[in-house]
């Protein structure tokens, strides 16, 4: 090979070298500087997306834990306020019991029904003042009158992702004027069922007129069983009176309780509205057809107890029994949502590890690694560095010749 000057191929070789083993170094402080072996698109186009994508499900899992943490308070909340409702309940259903007694003159009696009447009083004010963030809990009108409230417990948009918490049952306004008394007694319209005549399938239109003249009317759509699936028969009232209250559209406007013969049989049920509306004869003819008893249809109940005779007591005791029994009912529902809201969080939480130890694996640097690599490309750069130098006076032997 000839001597030349103006081209040192030897230079310009390990110069490119040079070159590269600098960009690896400078890869290799980027990574062990952030921590991160992706630390750009460029780095692994393919682990960018999928770490992008478990890094919006990790952040989705976050937030999901804390609006289950947010549905246990709201929980908390109503059945906090249940608890007093159930106390206060207990404390009038030992009156009543009390009341009972011939042996009571008409001041004592009139004593009970004062502090039942300020115990009544109570119930409203619990229902009217139990609320979380704004939103009334034990009144009915949560979620526009729905009671539903939906809790977003996962990280996607499907109906998996949430739980919604059914308030319908938990509503104390109702309780309250269903044992209101005088002027406050609760009014709706009692309606004979036979079991045998009844189907869940057929709509039943329920009619109220409130104060003002203005009508409420709401048809029943094909009734669904506590499992969710489609029911037209039923074995006693109380499925029936149960499968009203599931149905959205009834139950935002009417309540429903069950009538019981002495041996404690359901026989019919009392429709009510909750604006506090009548619900007339010629206005309700259509429940017929879902085989309600249009004989004893329309028929005034009046709500409320009294305690001015031991009879009247004894109703008394029989209508706070079945507000008891469905204040249970609710604290028990509201009792299983919160264990599923806690299984909802600790689900959450793994699958947040799980997801976090996926993400790591893409996109985390190995150090020990890195740092092997960036020890070689050091010692390879300050090699580079010296040859460079060398190549650079390879060609100073022509001096030599020209002397």
């Amino acid at each position: 090979m000839g001597m030349s000057i103006n081209t040192n191929l030897s230079a310009l070789n390990t110069y490119r070298n040079l070159s590269s083993t600098q960009n690896d170094l400078s890869k290799s402080l980027e990574k062990l500087s952030t921590g991160l072996r992706i630390n750009r698109a460029a780095d692994d186009a393919a682990g960018l997306s999928i770490s992008e994508g478990l890094k919006s499900q990790v952040g989705g899992l976050t937030v999901a834990a804390r609006n289950s943490q947010d549905g246990i308070s709201v929980v908390q909340t109503a059945e906090g306020g249940l608890t007093e409702t159930h106390s206060i309940l207990q404390r009038m259903r030992d009156l009543a019991v009390q009341a009972g007694n011939d042996s009571n003159n008409d001041a004592s009696r009139k004593a009970i029904s004062t502090e039942v009447g300020e115990l009544q009083k109570e119930l409203g004010r619990i229902s009217s003042s139990t609320n979380f963030n704004g939103i009334n809990l034990l009144d009915g009108s949560a979620n526009g009158g729905t009671g539903k409230l939906a809790f977003q417990v996962g990280a996607n948009g499907d109906k998996s992702s949430q739980i919604v918490v059914d308030l319908k049952g938990a509503d104390v306004s109702a309780i309250a004027k269903a044992l209101g008394s005088g002027d406050t007694a609760a009014t709706g319209s009692s309606f004979a069922i036979d079991l045998s005549k009844l189907d869940g399938s057929k709509a039943a239109t329920f009619v109220s007129t409130d104060a003002n003249g203005t009508k409420t009317s709401v048809s029943t759509g094909q009734l669904k069983g506590a499992d969710g699936k489609d029911v037209s028969t039923f074995t006693s009232v109380d499925d029936y009176a149960a499968a009203l209250s599931r149905d959205d559209a009834f139950s935002a406007k009417f309540t429903v309780s069950v009538e019981k013969d002495a041996n404690g049989a359901g026989t019919g049920i009392v429709v009510s509205a909750r604006d506090g509306g009548k619900l007339l004869d010629a206005d309700n003819a259509t429940v017929a057809a879902a085989g309600i008893d249009a004989g004893k249809e329309g028929t005034s109940v009046t709500g409320g107890v009294k305690f001015d005779t031991a009879a009247n007591a004894q109703a008394a005791i029989k209508l706070i029994d079945q507000q008891i029994s469905a204040v249970s009912s609710a604290r028990s529902s509201l009792g299983a949502v919160q264990n599923r809201f806690d299984h909802a969080i600790n689900v959450t939480n793994v699958a947040k590890e799980n997801l976090t130890a996926a993400g790591s694996r893409i996109t985390d640097v190995d150090m020990a690694q890195e740092m092997v690599k960036y020890t070689r490309d050091n010692i390879l750069s300050q090699a580079g560095t010296s040859m460079l130098a060398q190549a650079n006076q390879s060609t100073q032997g022509v001096l030599s010749l020209l002397r």
